[in-house]
């Protein structure tokens, strides 16, 4: 049983209350009676209103069913369906231009372009490496991936491959900060004179890239560069073993990475009681204190993580210069859907966890904003909040009041709280413009989500038809439709110099040529972040925002006026040819099944909310709820349809649950699903599939929560 402590009528997790009480409260300025009558308040009052809007969700998918069951056989009417939309209140109409008027965005947000982390809150060593990542370096990038074309060799250090990355790093200097006359391969001094860096004697092209440097001018430790916005530290060291045989004595390259970094408490956790909420609160507090670390061993050694200092260097006119050494961090709250038993109500439901989400986060925020001095997060005195799975404008205007009610609560200015919308719902995706009005005077980021925005297609159109397979439908123009529209509703929208426009996730952690080679369309397409799996691959990324400007691009997108249109969103990316052979379906199948089960078995065995799974093929692909829910809605959709049977389904789920427990054999804490195939978490994959097509919006959660909720209750 857990034990409960009452508070305003709300009963609550005995270890939740206490980190609230003993750690949060403290320190923060409010009082802790004030704080839970607040929260009994929010929750007893918006949560019959939360509970409505989900009600609404579920009213607009049962219209949208009966339309096409209506229209079964029948050829789409695109202007029939649209209509059809409208007239229900899915798709609104799109009112008069406006621009937002957040005000109070951090650099990260309003002036930087570069790489976005989002990272599991649990683990704290995940989140200081997350936060850490603000700095990385390109020689150790270049050397111990894939990323010039090859894995590093085992063993000791391989002098050739060293050289090679001096090579390529050099080149990289070249396009960025061209020297006068001069490469940066040939050059044996960097110094300083008269406030100008020069690169033996010569001048850079464009001098104003020169900001700062460490150590003597005429021999310095380090020296400071800008392009883009993104700075570059080179770090010169005639001791260090690269730096000893390199003409110049440069010994590293760093670059400034991961700008912004997500702590996240919903898509990439497993938090289901307040025992697990409280880790998340805990370690969310550790970042906003500054106080956070972790011990753990690596290599035979005892380490100690921590949060970085900021970097101090000599300006060009000899006035200290200070640089973050952290990334920007926000945190990622759950949607509107899910509630948690680590707070009760009076009539003993359990609160809706998103209102519990909203009014803790931004407690602990607090210990932020109250710094003058130290490892201060926000200096512009803003919390970001992302808020995903949001469905439309008016669940958009319902976090906003949200946060208004917060700030109140919280003695803080309305508006302090930034909102990030995920436009990863396609009632999002379609009303887009109307969603970011709803919260016009606190917006701070809008981002795409491919994998969650096609879990909801196929959802919403499960009714339609078979859905083409999965690589089939990356190649239909919804998604073209979507990408470009997102951008292009961000700058019609004023977001451009005050938010973020994003783009999804690198999901291969270990294919970083072909992050390289690909990822670079992101800042292309005007997306001033982009999420990526590794503090490595940010150091990669943010090569890409020195070869693009993404602001000129930016401003090049909103002077030639592009706009994507709805009605290719709108566009349902059936299989246009069904004529598949049983080969076809099985691989199909057995893709989705494999991924599914190498995420379940972790997420409901060990609490992992996000993880590198090996697929099929043994590539590692970053697995979380969003890439569940496609690949249970995929094969939900196909049962329905007939495409294959539920016996099908069944002999490839096991079959399946085989190859994932040969891929987990060396983890000790792993349970084999087979040859039983009747633990709780092969029973929670075969929820997601056989019982998707019922499940709100084809969302994981409420079978995840509540499968592993029962195997902690079994001890």
């Amino acid at each position: 049983m857990v034990e409960r402590i009452d508070r305003h009528g709300l009963q609550i997790d005995k270890t939740l209350c206490e980190l609230i009480e003993g750690q949060a409260i403290p320190g923060s300025g409010i009082e802790a009676d004030a704080f839970w009558a607040s929260l009994s308040e929010l929750a007893h009052e918006f949560g019959p209103r939360n509970a409505a809007l989900l009600a609404k969700r579920e009213d607009l998918q049962r219209q949208i069913d009966e339309w096409h069951k209506a229209h079964k056989g029948q050829p789409h009417d695109h202007q029939a369906y649209k209509a059809f939309l409208t007239e229900i209140g899915y798709l609104v109409p799109e009112g008069e231009d406006f621009e937002i008027e957040t005000a109070n965005t951090d650099p990260e947000f309003a002036s930087v372009a570069g790489p976005q982390l989002v990272v599991p809150i649990t683990n704290a060593r995940y989140a200081l490496n997350a936060a850490n990542a603000r700095w990385g370096s390109l020689y150790d990038g270049l050397y111990g991936t894939d990323a010039m074309g090859s894995l590093p060799p085992k063993g000791g250090f391989e002098r050739g491959r060293g050289a090679r990355v001096v090579a390529r790093s050099r080149v990289f200097l070249d396009e960025a900060f061209p020297v006068e006359g001069l490469s940066h391969a040939d050059a044996c001094r960097y110094h300083v004179s008269n406030g100008a860096l020069l690169v033996d004697d010569k001048p850079l092209v464009s001098p104003e890239k020169f900001v700062g440097y460490k150590g003597h001018p005429k021999a310095p430790d380090a020296v400071l560069l800008r392009n883009n916005g993104l700075h570059v530290e080179l770090v010169f060291d005639r001791t260090h073993n690269i730096g000893a045989r390199d003409q110049a004595g440069l010994a590293d390259i760093r670059l400034e990475s991961a700008v912004s970094a997500i702590m996240d408490c919903e898509d990439s956790v497993a938090c289901v009681d307040g025992e697990e909420k409280a880790q998340a609160y805990a370690n969310w507090l550790g970042l906003m204190k500054g106080t956070l670390t972790e011990t753990f061993e690596k290599g035979g050694q005892t380490l100690t993580r921590a949060l970085n200092d900021d970097l101090t260097f000599t300006a060009p006119d000899g006035s200290a210069l200070s640089v973050k050494g952290r990334a920007l961090m926000l945190v990622r709250n759950v949607g509107h859907l899910m509630t948690n038993p680590a707070i009760l109500l009076k009539d003993g439901s359990e609160i809706f966890e998103g209102l519990m989400d909203a009014m803790v986060t931004v407690l602990i925020a607090r210990h932020d904003l109250q710094k003058t001095e130290g490892l201060r997060n926000s200096h512009h005195g803003s919390v970001y909040v992302v808020k995903p799975k949001m469905h439309g404008p008016e669940e958009v205007a319902f976090a906003d009041e949200i946060f208004t009610f917060v700030e109140q609560a919280l003695d803080l200015p309305q508006y302090t709280v930034k909102l990030g919308i995920m436009d990863e719902e396609r009632r999002t995706s379609v009303n887009l413009k109307e969603c970011i009005r709803a919260a016009k005077h606190r917006v701070a980021f809008i981002n795409t989500g491919f994998l969650d925005r096609t879990g909801d297609e196929i959802h919403t159109s499960m009714e339609a038809g078979p859905f083409s397979r999965k690589d089939f439908i990356k190649r239909k123009a919804w998604i073209t439709a979507y990408e470009a529209l997102n951008v292009d509703i961000g700058l019609e929208c004023g977001l451009s110099g005050k938010a973020q426009i994003g783009k999804g996730m690198w999901a291969m952690p270990d294919k970083m040529a072909a992050m390289l080679d690909a990822k670079i369309e992101h800042p292309r397409a005007g997306a001033n972040c982009a999420w990526v799996p590794s503090p490595t691959a940010a150091t990669l990324h943010a090569l890409h925002y020195h070869k693009v400007d993404v602001f000129a691009v930016q401003a090049g997108l909103k002077k030639a006026g592009r706009r994507a249109h709805v009605d290719q969103i709108l566009d349902i990316p059936l299989a246009s040819y069904q004529k598949w052979t049983p080969r076809q379906i099985t691989a199909e199948v057995e893709n989705n099944a494999q991924g599914i089960l190498g995420y379940v078995v972790r997420w409901v065995d060990q609490g992992v909310g996000c993880s590198k799974v090996p697929d099929i093929h043994d590539v590692g692909l970053m697995e979380d709820r969003a890439t569940c829910r496609i690949s249970s809605q995929h094969i939900a959709n196909w049962l329905h349809h007939g495409v294959v049977s539920r016996d099908e389904v069944m002999e490839i789920m096991k079959r399946m649950a085989e190859v994932v427990d040969r891929q987990n054999a060396g983890d000790a804490s792993y349970r084999p699903m087979a040859p039983g195939f009747d633990g709780i978490a092969f029973k929670a994959a075969c929820d997601l599939v056989f019982d998707g097509r019922v499940q709100p919006s084809g969302y994981t959660e409420p079978v995840l929560h509540a499968r592993r909720l029962e195997l902690k209750a079994q001890g």
